[in-house]
Parts: structure tokens; sequence; C-alpha cells
């Protein structure tokens, strides 16, 4: 298992496990799709505007949630001479999706990160009132 350690979720950790045992990959990544923080606006070539859509819940677009379960198959992909200086999210994983040896769990469930100060105070927030993410 890994983790960033920079958000919270509330990933069912045995559906994500017995998942990427199903799969038979190297690495499975939570993928969750985030809420907009703005507003979307729809526009035709000219700029007439169709629509607008107050932050959107769903964008189609999913993301890397930051959670993992991982085979030691993975030193494979962690052989750079240079491991200090690789980023995870980048050799090792465009590694991996080369090799078809990646499979994304999809996380419809909560999801935050905290890489701002915003964040954190939302997040602190959550914890007063209701962490969604506190299943103990």
């Amino acid at each position: 298992m890994l983790t960033y350690g920079d958000g919270v979720c509330d990933v069912d950790i045995n559906s994500l496990i017995n998942f990427h045992q199903q799969h038979g990959k190297i690495c499975t990544m939570t993928t969750i799709q985030p809420s907009s923080r703005f507003g979307v606006v729809n526009m035709e070539e000219d700029g007439t505007v169709n629509q607008f859509e107050e932050k959107p819940e769903d964008s189609g677009t999913w993301i890397n949630g930051g959670f993992f379960v991982i085979e030691p198959g993975i030193k494979d992909y962690l052989s750079n001479p240079n491991i200090d200086e690789v980023m995870w999210e980048r050799q090792p994983m465009y590694d991996l999706a080369s090799n078809k040896q990646i499979v994304g769990f999809r996380h419809r469930g909560f999801w935050k990160c905290m890489d701002t100060m915003r964040d954190k105070e939302e997040l602190e927030k959550l914890w007063e009132t209701n962490p969604l993410w506190k299943k103990w």
C-alpha cells in the first residue's frame, strides 16, 4: 500500500485490494473525480455563451487520488540509478501505463487533498462538524 499522505478519503480498502487482485497488474491507483473549484462556461466558437454551470460535481475527468496497491514487481520500474531524483508520477507511472501494468480503481466517495491553506481550513471545518472520511 502506498499513499502520498496529503489527502483524505473514505476509500474502502478491502474493495480496493479486491479490485487490485482481480486485475493482476503491478499497480492499482485509486482515481477520483474532483469537483471544480470554479464555475464552467459553455461557449460557441464565436464566444456566444450557451450555458453556465456553477462548480460542477462531475467533470468526467478522473485524476490520481493518491492511494495505491503495488506488487513487488514494482522494483523493475524503480531501477533508475538516481532513484532519489525520480518522481513517482513521472517515469514509474508512465512506464507502468506504457506496459499496461497499472489499473484505476474508481472511487466515487469522499476525497479531499490538502495542498493549500484553503484546503487545510476546509478539512479542519469538516473535522469539527462531519469528517466524512472518518470510519473508526
